[in-house]
């Protein structure tokens, strides 16, 4: 409670605002950790390095212009499937493009599809979650539609959405966001179930509170904190799902290039340029551990 007395709690300007009508709430802010709880997590220990490393990735990706030493798409002329070196990093590949500058534009796309599909997901499934828990009949329709969106491994639904849709970048952003929607849901729905189980809720209620308003000011609020959580683990999964979607052909088309495409291009001539699957694989190892590292140092923090 010292903690929560020096940093102050979140909501109480809010109470004071209002009056007298959920005086009762207070016992709310008891509950509810201190409102920076989140910094902690992102700039101390395993978050700060998680940070660190999908901060370097973001920073490849918004200055690739000026990193890249060529055009993504340039086929150089006599540069067929050249090893590394000091003109091209990671070498060239078999139509005579620089790897490395491939490397560096797949980011930018990757970078642009899961920042989009991920809080897309994260809105559509937290606002179907909120609006379900108004009444039962609509909440136990929407938790049969979550089970068999679930039901369906990622990959698998992937295929299923792209022999509708066509291959692409889109489709990516769309599978992703339909993946996602069911987690944040889920989430969110169980989080405003046992905020409202708590005492604080029945006593705001009972001297006067308007049920909306003690959803909106403490309910939600307080149930939508694993949502940090999730959103960096997200982030982790639309990275894999991206990269193998392209992988398979079905993601990124070509000539654009993206990570997992790159890879998959570079199977055939490993024995004669390890680095052509190399350098994606590694920033694909970097994305996903960095992301795995930021939620479990915002998990800590919350915990804490």
């Amino acid at each position: 409670m010292t903690e929560l007395q020096e940093h102050g709690t979140p909501g109480s300007a809010a109470i004071a605002a209002d009056g007298g009508e959920a005086s009762g709430a207070d016992l709310a802010v008891a509950l509810a950790p201190p409102p920076h709880w989140w910094r902690v997590g992102l700039l101390h220990g395993r978050g700060l390095v998680g940070l660190t490393l999908v901060g370097l990735i973001v920073l490849l990706g918004l200055f690739a212009p000026w990193l890249a030493p060529f055009d993504p798409n340039q086929q150089l002329p006599d540069a067929n499937l050249l090893p590394p070196s000091a003109i091209h990093w990671l070498g060239t590949d078999q139509v005579n493009r620089d790897v490395l500058s491939r490397v560096l534009y797949g980011i930018r796309i990757d970078l642009v599809i899961i920042f989009v599909a991920v809080p897309i997901g994260a809105l559509i499934g937290g606002g179907l979650a909120l609006i379900a828990s108004l009444t039962n009949p609509s909440d136990v329709a929407l938790q049969r539609v979550f089970d068999v969106l679930l039901a369906f491994p990622s990959l698998i639904l992937a295929i299923a959405l792209t022999a509708v849709i066509g291959p692409g970048a889109v489709t990516i952003l769309i599978v992703i966001a339909v993946v996602e929607i069911p987690v944040f849901g889920r989430i969110l729905r169980s989080g405003i179930l046992t905020v409202r189980a708590l005492s604080f809720v029945d006593v705001a209620e009972t001297l006067g509170a308007r049920r909306n308003w003690v959803l909106r000011k403490h309910v939600l609020p307080n149930a939508a904190e694993p949502l940090w959580v999730q959103v960096a683990l997200s982030l982790s999964v639309a990275v894999f799902l991206e990269s193998a979607m392209s992988f398979l052909g079905i993601g990124v088309r070509p000539p654009d290039p993206s990570l997992g495409s790159l890879v998959s291009d570079a199977i055939v001539y490993l024995d004669i340029n390890p680095a052509l699957a190399l350098g994606p694989l590694v920033i694909i190892i970097v994305l996903v551990l960095g992301f795995q590292l930021l939620a479990q140092g915002i998990g800590a923090a919350r915990r804490a």
